[in-house]
C-alpha cells in the first residue's frame, strides 16, 4: 500500500522504542538512505536526491529534536538565526553577520513561540521547555513546508510538553505545515494529532485518523497484539 501524509496534516508516529519511528523521520530529510521501496517528500525521491536536489530539499523540512540542539552559549536569537546558515554563504560569527532582515525575522519568530523577551539571553539559562521553543523558532526560520519532530517533549514535564505540543499544533494550521512527530505519550498524541501511525519492527500496524479512535486500539501497539502487520509501505508526504 501506499502511505501518504497529506499537505498540512499532523500526524503522530507511535510504537516501541527501536520499531523505526526516528529511522523514518530520518529517510524523510535524507539522513538515511531507504534499504527497500520508494520514499518521495514534496516530488522528490530521497533515496535517489543527491547534491543539490537533496539540499533543497532539506532547506524545506525543518527538524526539531529530542535534546533541542542548541549551542548553549550562544544567545537564544543566535540560535534562531542558525536555521538561516542553508540559504547563506560562508560561516557566520555573531548576530551581527547576519544580514538584518533575517535578524528582524528571527526575532518575530521568538516572538511568536513566546520568547521575544530573552532573545539576547543565553540558551543555556532556560528552562527545558522553553529551549524547545527556541528550537521550534530555529526551524521555522528554514521556512519548511514540513516539520519533523523526534521525540520533542521526551525531556519536559508534563505542563511544558502540553505546551510545546499545542505550540506545534497551532503553528502548523496557521501556516499549513504538516508535521509528523514521533511521540510515546498515547494521550498527548490523541488528543493532538489529526492521525496516528503505529509502527511495530518498521511494520505499520496502525494508522486511522484520531477522532473516533480508542485508547484500547492505539494501546494494542505497545502490547504487540495479534494485529496483522503489514511491510513498510510506499511512503509519500
Amino acid at each position: 500500500m501506499t502511505f501518504d501524509v497529506p499537505n498540512g496534516q499532523v500526524l503522530a508516529l507511535i510504537g516501541l522504542s527501536g520499531s523505526g519511528k526516528s529511522t523514518l523521520l530520518r529517510i524523510l530529510n535524507g539522513l538515511h538512505a531507504p534499504t527497500g521501496g520508494n520514499v518521495r517528500v514534496l516530488g522528490v525521491d530521497v533515496g535517489s536526491a543527491r547534491g543539490t536536489e537533496l539540499r533543497e530539499l532539506r532547506r524545506n523540512i525543518g527538524f526539531v529534536f529530542q535534546q533541542f540542539g542548541l549551542v548553549g552559549r550562544s544567545t537564544c536569537l543566535e540560535n534562531v538565526l542558525n536555521g538561516a546558515l542553508g540559504r547563506l554563504r560562508g560561516p557566520r560569527m555573531g548576530v551581527r553577520s547576519y544580514p538584518s532582515e533575517l535578524r528582524r525575522d528571527a526575532l518575530a519568530h521568538l516572538d511568536r513561540v513566546g520568547l521575544g523577551t530573552v532573545a539576547f539571553q543565553r540558551a543555556d539559562t532556560l528552562s527545558g521547555g522553553q529551549m524547545q521553543r527556541v528550537a521550534i523558532a530555529r526551524s521555522l526560520m528554514q521556512h519548511p513546508s514540513i516539520l519533523l519532530a523526534d521525540e520533542p517533549v521526551a525531556s519536559l514535564d508534563p505542563e511544558s510538553s502540553t505546551q510545546v505540543l499545542e505550540l506545534i499544533g497551532k503553528i502548523a494550521r496557521e501556516d499549513g505545515r504538516t508535521v509528523v512527530c514521533t511521540l510515546h505519550q498515547v494521550e498527548l498524541a490523541m488528543g493532538w494529532a489529526d492521525r496516528i501511525v503505529g509502527l511495530e519492527s518498521g511494520r505499520v500496524v496502525l494508522d486511522a485518523a484520531t477522532s473516533g479512535l480508542t485508547i484500547e486500539k492505539v494501546m494494542s501497539v505497545y502490547r504487540r497484539a495479534s494485529l496483522q502487520a503489514e511491510p513498510l509501505p510506499l511512503l509519500s508526504v
